[in-house]
């Protein structure tokens, strides 16, 4: 079972999430510590896994990424070893930059990227549609985006439990 966070923690968390690049001594600053203990409890919260990354949020049109794709994957079948095998498919596949099993009639939400709708047709044809094991693949192109955070959501006290 994982350590209970506290309300330091969680603040610390929600600092972090906003800007990974600010210094520890801000970042102690503003969770009310001095810096050793602050980076005490940061180096605690990675190595629990806690955080897992910081990373640079793109803004993907400024990199000739001018579509976003849905698309909703069935498979022929559910055994355990064939949704493995799609999910490690799609792992090396770089436009895809989520995928999510889901429950119910499809098996699969992917999100892709791509330059055009002429490149990601050809993407989906020559690595999605043929993959092993798929029954078919239902596409939706974003309009556009009204929210889009990365994340999850950091509350003082875990209201949801």
């Amino acid at each position: 079972m994982a350590r209970p966070l506290d309300p330091i923690d969680r603040q610390i968390l929600r600092e972090l999430q906003v800007d990974g690049r600010m210094t520890n001594v801000e970042l102690a600053g503003r969770v009310g510590l001095t810096a050793p203990p602050c980076l005490r409890r940061v180096r605690t919260l990675e190595e629990e896994g806690t955080i897992r990354g910081y990373h640079a949020e793109l803004d993907a049109g400024r990199l000739g990424y001018g579509i976003t794709v849905f698309a909703m994957v069935s498979l022929k079948t559910q055994a355990e070893a064939d949704l493995k095998a799609f999910e490690a498919h799609v792992a090396g596949l770089d436009p895809v930059r989520e995928c999510h099993m889901l429950n119910g009639e499809i098996d699969f939400m992917l999100k892709i990227v791509a330059h055009d709708l002429q490149e990601f047709q050809a993407f989906l044809t020559t690595h999605i549609t043929p993959a092993p094991n798929v029954a078919g693949v239902k596409t939706s192109l974003t309009i556009r985006t009204a929210k889009s955070l990365s994340g999850v959501p950091v509350r003082a006290e875990d209201t949801y439990r």
